[in-house]
């Protein structure tokens, strides 16, 4: 079985740059380390006329001469013909966290309809059309507890999705400084295989807890200090989606297993490794001055940054209440690895990366390096755009070391199919 991959909702190629160790060239190319052979990608931001993400990932990974155009997609998912796209062996894609509930259509023949504009129904639409072996996605943390009326529901329906596709599925929330990387970032990975697989076959043998706690890919390449009491529940119960839908809530915890429908979850404690920290990547080299707060910035960020109680009205109920924020450290330390990015970050915003420049002494803003470094990123990847861009696209980016060491066990996957 070869090597072959997609990328969805590609941004500026976090899967792939992970996936095969990706550098950079002094030609502005990356240089890919691993054979992983990423066949097609799709990037698509509908809210802007310019597409900088796209632009960014095809001046990497393009040729350059033509001869692989076919392989960059800047087209909405959804006009995309599923069925002309090539046979691959993994599918990557990290996609929004959105309310994936479904109804069914207005002519009940035509069977079950979800939300338009859910991205998740484009790639159950892959599944369906194409069966790749392997799936490999990233979400939000929040994921597993949404929506908060009825907790659990939307990771319920893309459980069962890939049931009625014939997937047994893996998850973790995983926390990427607490295994060794630089940014305190929270995701939710997910990985998903072909009942048909050999590796499906292998993974039978064991029980959940095996999986959860030693064998499976997470516990693999995450090491698990220690699991709580295993709790289950059966999707097969349901009748179908709208089922789902309707009656569905469960506390889904941070990592579990579903096989033929049935889901084991479990709260995992991680067994952990020291952190990059902001020590490591930050720069030590004359810095622009246009990173540099000034007087007023600092006296902002000061206030932000600061514990605060804040009197605020319910806009619903009108009820008044007591807003409270504890203070955050100003500047970051250097001993700590970074907090999580977010798309503001380079804005005057409490969440915003503040440190003492290491020549002046001086307080500044992360440059775009070094908040590609956080997400282990090549230097200088997303210099193909404004200053204002690359920050929003490392707040959009996963921590590719986190795919890097995943990728690991999903090659020796692909090696056991042949």
């Amino acid at each position: 079985m070869d090597k072959t991959a997609i990328e969805l909702f590609a941004g500026v190629g976090g899967f792939r740059v992970g996936l095969n160790h990706v550098t950079l060239g002094d030609n502005g190319k990356a240089i890919e380390e691993n054979n992983f052979k990423f066949l097609w990608a799709n990037q698509w931001e509908p809210s802007t006329t310019t597409q900088a993400a796209f632009d960014c990932y095809k001046s990497r990974f393009s040729k350059g001469d033509g001869s692989d155009e076919d392989e960059f997609s800047n087209t909405d998912i959804s006009l995309v013909d599923k069925k002309k796209l090539p046979d691959f062996t993994l599918l990557t894609g990290g996609f929004p966290c959105q309310d994936y509930s479904v109804a069914r259509s207005l002519s009940q023949e035509k069977g079950i309809e979800g939300k338009k504009g859910v991205l998740w129904w484009q790639i159950n639409d892959i599944l369906k059309t194409k069966k790749p072996p392997f799936v490999l996605l990233e979400n939000v943390d929040r994921l597993l507890k949404s929506p908060s009326k009825q907790r659990g529901r939307d990771f319920g329906i893309m459980l069962r999705c890939f049931a009625d596709n014939n997937y047994s599925v893996e998850w973790r929330v995983i926390n990427a400084a607490e295994y060794g990387h630089p940014q305190r970032r929270r995701r939710t990975y997910i990985f998903a295989y072909k009942n048909t697989t050999n590796h499906a076959k292998d993974l039978n043998k064991l029980s959940a807890e095996d999986i959860l706690k030693t064998n499976g890919i997470f516990a693999t390449e995450f090491p698990v200090a220690d699991i709580s009491k295993i709790k289950e529940c059966d999707l097969t119960e349901y009748k179908d989606l709208v089922d789902v839908t309707d009656r569905f809530a469960f506390g889904f915890e941070n990592g579990g297993y579903m096989k033929k429908g049935k889901v084991y979850t479990t709260s995992i404690t991680p067994q952990l490794i020291n952190p990059i920290t902001l020590n490591d990547i930050i720069l030590n080299e004359k810095i622009d001055k246009s990173y540099f707060l000034t007087k007023e910035q600092n006296v902002k960020f000061t206030y932000l940054k600061g514990s605060k109680k804040i009197p605020r009205i319910d806009k619903n109920t009108g009820f008044e209440y007591m807003y409270s924020e504890g203070a955050m450290g100003y500047p970051d330390a250097y001993e700590n690895p970074g907090r999580t990015m977010l798309t503001s970050e380079g804005t005057v915003n409490r969440s915003t990366h503040v440190v003492k420049d290491r020549q002046t002494g001086k307080l500044r803003l992360l440059t775009p390096v070094e908040c590609e470094r956080l997400n282990q990123f090549p230097d200088n990847w997303t210099n193909t755009m404004t200053d204002k861009k690359r920050y929003f696209m490392m707040g959009n980016a996963l921590v590719t070391g986190i795919i890097k060491k995943l990728g690991n066990s999903i090659e020796q996957y692909i090696e056991k199919e042949d």
